[in-house]
């Protein structure tokens, strides 16, 4: 039996350009051609227009936003600082007074963000690389809290906050008496303890998948858990936490229901939401409040976004393409 061989003439780059292409070079030549980028810019026009015009709305006079629409600014442009002014600065109950919410919501998003990040990681770490028994049946738990809907979680941990726990008549956990900023604290908790199950899972994700070499070979030199999370595990997942960190910050920042069970119409620790909440009240009136309230809402998430962008890209698609 003789094997065809190849003609001696016949170059090896041609052999290798015969290789049908990887998964991630077919999925790259579709995301690349001219198709994907008319609907990708498609789709970006039609996701910023309603931006564009809550934008161009909370400048326009409160009279023209009652009787013309914002697409009428290019024809008869009006410009006013009024919105902005009145809704941030004015001392009028009914005006917003949005500048001290804005602040409560920068001293809740903020904790949350760093503290559900950090003990995310450290579980995820430990759940990954530190053999202990039950830790697989502890991190389908942890997966399993996910399910749990948030509302369910809602009544005890608002009965713990306001009476503790009690047992059989006796206390276990008394209740915390919070008073002024300390209520920061219930919100905090709060949001950190729904955000957990689901960063754990997928920063466990990324961790586990790290070369176990790498692991074994720091070790092997000495380094404890300890210095193998900071100086080896915490620059490799970066781009995980951004991602997290982002999820998290949005979530919290545009959080309602949270926020209005917990702090309640308390000024001194509801966040913007509930304010524009109650500006909305129940027939949206008085409109050129709401953009302008709306718009100072999303400008800090914009520039989170912004500015971690290129790390919540590398994120998603860390470890989905191979080849």
């Amino acid at each position: 039996m003789t094997t065809a061989a190849l003609p001696a003439s016949a170059p090896a780059a041609a052999v290798v350009a015969e290789a049908p292409p990887s998964m991630s070079g077919r999925v790259k030549k579709t995301l690349s051609s001219r198709f994907a980028t008319v609907v990708a810019l498609v789709i970006a026009i039609l996701w910023t227009i309603p931006t564009a015009g809550l934008f161009i709305s909370s400048f326009r006079p409160a009279e023209e936003i009652r009787t013309s629409g914002w697409w009428n600014f290019f024809t008869s442009p009006s410009f006013t600082l009024d919105n902005y002014d009145e809704v941030l600065f004015s001392s009028s109950a009914g005006s917003g007074q949005l500048a001290g919410y804005f602040v409560n919501s920068i001293v809740i998003t903020i904790p949350v963000v760093l503290f559900a990040l950090g003990l995310a990681a450290f579980a995820a770490y430990a759940l990954a690389w530190i053999p202990f028994r039950g830790s697989g049946w502890l991190f389908i738990g942890i997966f399993a809290l996910q399910i749990v809907p948030l509302q369910m979680a809602l009544v005890p941990l608002l009965r713990l906050f306001s009476n503790g726990v009690v047992l059989g008549g006796v206390t276990l956990i008394p209740a915390p008496e919070l008073v002024g900023a300390q209520q920061f604290a219930t919100v905090w908790f709060a949001h950190i303890c729904f955000s957990l199950p689901i960063g754990i899972f997928l920063l466990h994700n990324f961790i586990s998948e790290l070369p176990r070499e790498l692991m074994e070979a720091a070790r092997v030199d000495g380094a404890s858990h300890s210095r193998i999370f900071r100086q080896i595990v915490l620059p490799l997942i970066g781009p995980a936490l951004a991602s997290f960190a982002i999820f998290q910050f949005l979530w919290v920042w545009n959080d309602l229901l949270v926020a209005l069970i917990f702090s309640g119409s308390n000024a001194g620790v509801a966040p913007l939401t509930v304010r524009l909440a109650e500006l909305a009240g129940t027939r949206g009136e008085e409109f050129q409040r709401l953009t302008a309230g709306a718009f100072i809402s999303i400008i800090i998430p914009v520039i989170v976004f912004l500015a971690l962008q290129r790390y919540f890209v590398r994120g998603l698609l860390a470890g989905g393409l191979k080849g």
